[in-house]
């Protein structure tokens, strides 16, 4: 094929549902593949630990259901990432069943489904660790340790395109992915049919999140790749919107450390001398980008842990005085937690919105707004201790003795007197990238017929 155009409906499907009106004007370009992600690290650890999705079952079942049924009218091939938020064995099987559903409440013909499993044991990675495989940190993280590992609950690994290519190459006509490399998932059909790996891979990386890609900024509509060798050119759904050089060019920098380079399984996709030109008032083509292949295959490994039980309580400030000492404030709540905790064994954080709680020490305004809003954050191993030390934390605060403080009613506003239960707290235990023979090794692929 000389061309191929991709259609991507959302940037992370199901997150939030995905605007139809511009999804169907794509179906209606005559895409040859469908392709969306599913799953982020932006969610945090918490989903991957706690092998939870970070969205309703109905949001996803609202983005599945409608690109399903639109795909298998129109006989074009599907191809979806990272399933369910995180792409652990749980996610894929849950999209599986919402297909089948889909599939019989639609009446729709037989298809051909590849699944593909992403999720690998913690043991099968110790097991690597110790016949010598050096297992490497990635944004500054140290090489992986056995000791990583006793503090991770689910471990991923982030599949490249071959596991996808192998899918419809068996012929399959929709395939649902574990976790998976955003722009992988958009490069494997690129790569089946034939086109060199810097214009797949490029093609992945400008469409993986949609219409971020276009302006106005409007999340959740879809946007057209039309991709030829060395060149891709590509084009919002939604008519308020348009690809131009600024726009195309500036989400190279969205979400990376560099906006010229992007690493993947096998090689790194290089766009320093990548050229954005206006084809019209709405379309943007790109060119110039080339890939290096690497002789190592390594593919990242993402790790999750549980760290413990947690608790939140907000407590707000508008006291001139309060607001300009609240570290001392702070201070003094912390010394009685630990004079009933003790030094250790639990997490207590104060974010103060108003001043930094967004962006904490990288804050770079030092002048904190008129009133505060501090979040009291509690972590414990059971569920009774954090609440305990959330509550004192938050009710010290009234008493907190400040010199030269002449009122007694306190200074502090409670929200709700009360101790909000919180998610149990996780962290990223596995960052980090291990050697493979082959790129499908640790990938599980199964085909079968709906209905």
């Amino acid at each position: 094929m000389t061309e191929i155009r991709l259609l991507t409906p959302t940037g992370h499907l199901g997150f939030t549902m995905l605007e139809p009106e511009s999804f169907l004007r794509g179906m209606a370009q005559g895409p040859d593949f469908v392709v969306a992600d599913s799953g982020s690290s932006d969610i945090g650890p918490y989903p991957l630990g706690a092998d939870e999705p970070c969205s309703p079952v109905e949001w996803q079942t609202h983005d599945l259901e409608m690109m399903l049924v639109a795909c298998r009218r129109q006989g074009v091939p599907m191809i979806i990432g990272s399933a369910a938020d995180t792409g652990t064995d749980r996610g894929v099987d849950t999209y599986v069943q919402i297909l089948r559903a889909v599939a019989e409440r639609h009446g729709l013909p037989p298809f051909r489904l590849a699944y593909i499993y992403a999720q690998v044991s913690p043991d099968e990675v110790r097991r690597r660790l110790r016949t010598g495989v050096r297992i490497a940190g990635l944004d500054g993280r140290p090489d992986l340790t056995e000791a990583d590992l006793d503090r991770t609950d689910r471990i991923v690994a982030v599949m490249g395109a071959e596991p996808i290519i192998a899918a419809l190459e068996a012929g399959a006509e929709v395939v649902i992915c574990g976790r998976s490399s955003d722009p992988a998932i958009f490069a494997a059909p690129l790569l089946w049919k034939g086109l060199d790996p810097a214009t797949a891979y490029y093609a992945g990386k400008v469409l993986e999140c949609a219409s971020f890609c276009a302006e106005p900024f409007m999340g959740k509509e879809s946007v057209l790749g039309v991709v030829r060798p060395g060149e891709v050119i590509v084009e919002p759904m939604h008519p308020g919107q348009r690809c131009t050089p600024l726009s195309v060019a500036s989400h190279a920098m969205y979400e990376r450390a560099t906006p010229f380079f992007e690493h993947l399984p096998g090689g790194v996709l290089d766009m320093r001398n990548c050229r954005y030109e206006a084809v019209d008032e709405r379309r943007c083509r790109v060119t110039g980008f080339a890939f290096q292949p690497e002789p190592t295959v390594r593919v990242k490994l993402e790790g999750a842990g549980k760290r413990g039980e947690r608790c939140l309580a907000i407590v707000g400030f508008r006291d001139p005085d309060t607001v300009a000492r609240i570290d001392a404030v702070l201070d003094w709540a912390r010394k009685k937690v630990e004079a009933r905790f003790g030094p250790g064994g639990y997490e207590l954080h104060f974010h103060v919105y108003g001043r930094n709680g967004v962006m904490a020490d990288l804050e770079v305004v030092d002048r904190p707004a008129h009133e505060l809003c501090v979040v009291v954050e509690g972590v414990a191993p059971d569920r009774r201790t954090a609440a305990e030390l959330t509550a004192m934390a938050a009710r010290q605060m009234f008493y907190a003795r400040l010199p030269g403080t002449k009122g007694t009613a306190g200074t502090a506003a409670l929200m709700s007197d009360e101790v909000l239960p919180a998610r149990p707290a996780y962290e990223w235990t596995v960052n980090h990238v291990m050697p493979v023979q082959d790129p499908r090794e640790l990938f599980r692929l199964h085909l079968t017929t709906v209905p």
